[in-house]
C-alpha cells in the first residue's frame, strides 16, 4: 500500500513538473502582431478613427489575449489613396512583420492592397471597412477575407423604397472612384429594373472642395438627388447646396448618412432629416446583441459619436472574425496559417448585426438595413430601420451570368 502510495506522489509530481514545464512554454509564446490600417488623414479621417475605435473595441472586449496569446495592435494611417494604402501596408509586413492585416477603409484602397496581399501569401489579410466590388468579385487573393458587405450590397432595397416614395426621376451625385461606383451599381439595377430614371449623373473628384458647377447642374425636374459623398465631402456639399438654396429631397448613399455626416454642426444638417439611406448598420436595430455593441462601445470610448458608426462596426466585424478563428485555432499561425484560414472561409461569424458567412472568393453574405434619418429631443441625427433585407450576397441575387460589375456608365437608365 505503501509502495502504492509513493508511486501515486511521484506520478503527480511528475505530472506537475510537467504541467508547469508547458505552462512556462505556453507562456512564452509570442504575441500575435495585427497591423490596422485606416484613413486616419483626408476626407474620411472622422470615419478612420471610429473605424480604429471598432477595432480596437473587439480587442478590449477579450482583454487584450486569445488563446492565451497576447493581441498586439500595429497602427497605420492612409488618406483614401491607393499608393499610400499599400505603402503604408507594406511598412506593416514587411519591416513590423505582422502576422495578421485588418484594412484598409476606402474602396480604391482596398483593391490595391488585394492585389499587394497576392505577394505575401504569409500573412492573412482581413478587410476593414473598404467596400469596392472589385476588392474580392475581380481576380480575389486567397489570402484576403472581408467579413462586411460591399458597396452594392449596402444599397439593395434602396431603389424600391425610393419609387414608394414618388422618387421616380433622380440625379446622381457620387465621388469618382471604386466605391460609389459600387454604391450607384447597387441603387440603380433595383431602381432602373422598376421604371426609375437617372438622366444625370455627376462624378466628382474624392477630396472636392467646390460643388457650384454640380449644383448648377441639377435639373429642375427631377424628383430627388441619389449623394453619395462621405466625410468631408459630403460635409462640403451639404453646406454648398444649403448656400445656393438647394430644397430637392435626397437618397443618401451609406456613407452620407453615417456618424461622422450626421454629427458635423451646419445648418444644412438638419435637411438630411427624413433622408433615405441604406447600409449593413442603422444606429435603431432592435436586438440584443446591437444593444449590447452599442453599449460597449460608448463604455469604451466616452468621447466617440452617440453610436458607432458604419466604420466603427465593419472595423469591429472584421477584427472580431480575425480573434474569433484565432481563438478556434488556439493561437495556431503555423504551416502559412492554414488552419485559421480554413476557420475563417467556413466559420459562421456572430455579429452585432446578425450572422455573417463568406462566399467562394472570401466574400460576406449579410443584411442590409433600409433607413431614415430621424432627429431625437436633444437634437442628435440618427439612422431609423425601415426594414432589413437578409442574406444579400455579391451580385444582388441576379445569375452571375446576367450582373455587370458596378462602372461610370454602368448600369444606365437615362
Amino acid at each position: 500500500m505503501k509502495m502504492l502510495k509513493r508511486a501515486f506522489i511521484r506520478t503527480m509530481a511528475g505530472a506537475a513538473v510537467a504541467a508547469a514545464f508547458a505552462g512556462a512554454a505556453w507562456a512564452q509564446q509570442p504575441p500575435v502582431k495585427i497591423g490596422v490600417l485606416a484613413t486616419l488623414e483626408g476626407p474620411f479621417a472622422a470615419g478612420g478613427a471610429d473605424g480604429m475605435r471598432g477595432a480596437e473595441l473587439a480587442v478590449r472586449e477579450r482583454g487584450g489575449v486569445v488563446a492565451g496569446r497576447k493581441i498586439e495592435l500595429i497602427k497605420a494611417s492612409s488618406d483614401a489613396k491607393p499608393d499610400v494604402a499599400v505603402n503604408a501596408t507594406r511598412k506593416l509586413v514587411e519591416q513590423d512583420k505582422v502576422d495578421i492585416m485588418v484594412g484598409p477603409l476606402s474602396g480604391s484602397e482596398g483593391i490595391a492592397v488585394k492585389d499587394y496581399s497576392k505577394t505575401q501569401p504569409q500573412v492573412t489579410f482581413i478587410n476593414g471597412s473598404s467596400g469596392a466590388q472589385a476588392t474580392t468579385l475581380v481576380n480575389p487573393s486567397p489570402n484576403f477575407f472581408r467579413f462586411n458587405t460591399d458597396g452594392a450590397q449596402w444599397m439593395v432595397g434602396l431603389g424600391s423604397e425610393a419609387l414608394k416614395r414618388g422618387f421616380k426621376r433622380v440625379m446622381v451625385i457620387a465621388e469618382d472612384y471604386a466605391f460609389p461606383y459600387s454604391q450607384v451599381q447597387g441603387f440603380m439595377t433595383e431602381f432602373c429594373r422598376l421604371g426609375g430614371r437617372v438622366p444625370v449623373k455627376a462624378w466628382v473628384p474624392l477630396g472636392g472642395k467646390d460643388y457650384s458647377s454640380v449644383i448648377a447642374r441639377i435639373p429642375k425636374d427631377i424628383d430627388a438627388l441619389v449623394v453619395i459623398l462621405g466625410g468631408a465631402d459630403a460635409v462640403n456639399f451639404l453646406n454648398q447646396y444649403e448656400a445656393a438654396g438647394g430644397d430637392k429631397p435626397m437618397i443618401g448613399g451609406s456613407i452620407t448618412v453615417s456618424q461622422d455626416v450626421l454629427n458635423y454642426r451646419g445648418k444644412r444638417r438638419d435637411s438630411l432629416v427624413g433622408t433615405l439611406a441604406a447600409g449593413p448598420i442603422a444606429d435603431s436595430i432592435d436586438t440584443p446583441e446591437f444593444k449590447a455593441f452599442v453599449a460597449s462601445y460608448r463604455k469604451n470610448f466616452p468621447d466617440g459619436y452617440p453610436s458607432p458608426g458604419l466604420f466603427a462596426l465593419n472595423y469591429y466585424i472584421n477584427m472580431k472574425a480575425a480573434l474569433d478563428a484565432l481563438e478556434a485555432v488556439k493561437g495556431d499561425l503555423s504551416d502559412g496559417q492554414k488552419k485559421f484560414r480554413e476557420t475563417l472561409s467556413t466559420m459562421t461569424l456572430k455579429t452585432p448585426v446578425g450572422d455573417i458567412k463568406l462566399d467562394a472568393n472570401r466574400q460576406a453574405i449579410g443584411t442590409t438595413f433600409i433607413t431614415e434619418v430621424v432627429k431625437d429631443a436633444q437634437g442628435n441625427l440618427s439612422n431609423r430601420v425601415v426594414r432589413a433585407i437578409p442574406n444579400v450576397d455579391q451580385t444582388l441575387g441576379l445569375k452571375p451570368s446576367e450582373f455587370k460589375i458596378g462602372s461610370r456608365d454602368e448600369p444606365n437608365c437615362p
